[in-house]
């Protein structure tokens, strides 16, 4: 259409099927390479590394790598392609509706409408000195509808303005119609690929922009349906809803809103969240700003880990969330969370963030974790759940007088959704659910619970390292006070940092005045955010853990005790005593006296 000029007619004769049609070919295509991909992945390269070792190998399982990414780029344009051609059908059927409403009402009134859009008009009514019929005559769109009398003498023709205004909407639906066609041209044009059989970073970035280009376009054809707003369980339903091509369209336009979807189904989020992944890379690929430098370390990482085979024991990824807003998101289990009996979602806390700090020692507590529940109930799946922006303070203890509740109290909206998604796309009867928060996580834990009628489906609570949760008893989280845990080691200063008041007392002095007030304080459980979750007076289980290194060392203030209760090396017992109580058994969890 963008050859030559577009006329009602060309509007009128428009067949939006053939578009569609195309749009189908380009999704089948689109599906291959996808199939594709997933065969190079789950078939090839796991029977590659199983049978094949030496350098002739490493060089294959490259090569291999390298055409999985080629089939992952052409899916991702292809199916931007399909989507592109939809929406542009989607349009423009809404304007010859508009035109082929306003023919219709010309026809019925028996006007005539030429090539140009002009309408003419019969003679009508009665002139008020002769009576005669008031001659006709032609309107033009653009012009304007109701023409007024010049004089008291002469009355208008009464099909005056009934002509304009079909010629204008006839005149509106061809020049928004070739609005339309000018703006999906330019993003036809763009949806082209490199020369080459690489996809390269650089690809991936262009990626990223045609993606941006088809949601821009496609924006009231498809986004404006995803129930944002919606409760994950109406989340579910919608997404039941959907035909198969459907899906599939947002799942190529919209990675990133469906992959990050509390309610959909655990594969469609780790399918979506895998492209959305190399987008991101694409996007913050050749940024030199600390933020995305530090960011895109993290993606990368969790990006190698995806994509190497699990070693012995250890349970598949899953990707439920990534993004790059705010501190950086992402979601990450290690089994699928919609099969498993038991499912445990751990929260960090301070000074956590996107990187790969993160995407190391985070991602490996809860490996740890599944691999350890696993092997009590081989039904379980672990997550660590970074869904919201931890405080971020290089001074670490010193920060918690800066961070406040607010942040807690956010990420704790947040992971109440998620955790309701859980129990909505769990597949068990009566699955078992287990929030596990360290350090500040544990205040999001805590605030978690507070918001509705609190954590729905959750059933125990473990809380390690915990300054405090934001409320006073046990009983206040809404599971029990019977199945809410407590590991505190020693000398883990974390959960001696003293309450706000005294903490101002002691707050000029830095993270030592911290230690010390803390260390000091012997036989008050006040804490930070409330209650000594350890103490006696709020009555949750306390389980055994490793006193852990000193506080003051060697080589000075050290907090290792505050990050070693998940490590099955460093603190056997507590790593046991977390996976028990997630695997449904907290009956064999080992206790010990409160503080």
């Amino acid at each position: 259409m963008s050859g030559s000029a577009l006329t009602w007619a060309k509007l009128r004769d428009l067949k939006c099927a053939e578009l569609e049609g195309a749009a189908d070919g380009w999704g089948r295509a689109s599906n291959r390479a996808d199939a594709a991909r997933d065969r190079i992945e789950q078939q090839l390269l796991n029977g590659l590394r199983e049978t094949q070792q030496g350098e002739a190998a490493d060089a294959a399982v490259g090569r291999l790598r390298q055409l999985s990414q080629n089939f992952q780029y052409v899916y991702t344009e292809c199916g931007l392609l399909r989507t592109t051609l939809n929406s542009l059908a989607h349009e423009m059927r809404a304007q010859q509706r508009a035109l082929a409403d306003a023919l219709d009402d010309a026809a019925a009134l028996k006007f005539t409408v030429h090539a140009d859009g002009s309408v003419t008009y019969p003679a009508a009514g009665e002139g008020l000195a002769d009576g005669k019929p008031l001659v006709g005559g032609t309107a033009s769109g653009g012009g304007v509808p109701g023409l007024v009398a010049p004089s008291g003498l002469v009355a208008p023709n009464p099909n005056t303005a009934k002509a304009q205004d079909i010629a204008d909407r006839v005149v509106k639906a061809v020049r928004t119609a070739a609005e339309i066609d000018w703006r999906y041209a330019r993003i036809l044009r763009r949806l082209r690929a490199e020369e080459g059989l690489k996809v390269p970073d650089s690809t991936w970035t262009d990626a990223a922009g045609d993606v941006a280009a088809v949601r821009g376009a496609a924006r009231g054809y498809l986004k404006d349906r995803i129930p944002l707003d919606a409760s994950p369980a109406e989340r579910g339903a919608w997404w039941a809803g959907l035909t198969q091509e459907q899906r599939e369209e947002f799942l190529a336009v919209y990675p990133d809103q469906i992959g990050n979807l509390d309610g959909i189904p655990a594969l469609v989020r780790d399918t979506a969240n895998r492209d959305n992944l190399q987008l991101l890379i694409g996007k913050l690929e050749g940024r030199d700003d600390e933020e995305s430098v530090t960011k895109l370390a993290g993606l990368r990482e969790i990006d190698r880990q995806l994509q190497a085979v699990p070693k012995a024991g250890q349970p598949p990824m899953y990707l439920l969330g990534i993004g790059d807003e705010g501190n950086g998101r992402a979601i990450v289990a290690y089994g699928n969370p919609d099969t498993s009996r038991n499912v445990s979602a751990y929260v960090p806390g301070l000074n956590t963030s996107l990187d790969a700090g993160f995407a190391e020692g985070d991602l490996k507590r809860a490996r740890d974790t599944a691999v350890a529940t696993r092997e009590i109930d081989p039904s379980s799946a672990a997550i660590v759940w970074l869904g919201y922006d931890a405080p971020q303070a290089p001074d670490g203890l010193d920060s918690l007088a800066v961070a406040g509740d607010e942040r807690a109290e956010t990420g704790g909206r947040s992971f109440n959704e998620f955790v309701d998604g859980l129990a909505t796309t769990n597949q068990n009867e009566d699955p078992h659910m287990t929030a596990i928060g360290h350090s500040y996580g544990s205040r999001t834990v805590g605030a978690a619970t507070q918001h509705g009628a609190g954590v729905p489906g959750l059933d125990d609570i473990v809380l390690v390292g915990s300054p405090g949760v934001g409320v006073d008893r046990a009983e206040d989280l809404g599971v029990g006070r019977e199945h809410v845990f407590v590991g505190a080691a020693e000398n883990d200063v974390v959960t001696k940092v003293p309450s706000k008041l005294q903490g101002n007392l002691t707050a000029a002095m830095g993270p030592v005045g911290y230690v010390v007030g803390g260390l000091a304080d012997r036989g008050d459980d006040d804490r930070w955010f409330g209650k000594d979750p350890a103490s006696e007076a709020f009555g949750a289980r306390r389980f055994r853990v490793d006193d852990g290194p000193p506080v003051f060392g060697a080589h000075g203030l050290s907090s290792d005790a505050h990050s070693q209760y998940f490590d099955p090396e460093k603190d056997v017992t507590s790593a046991d005593s977390i996976a028990l109580i997630a695997a449904g058994k907290a009956h064999r969890v080992k206790v010990e006296e409160p503080r």
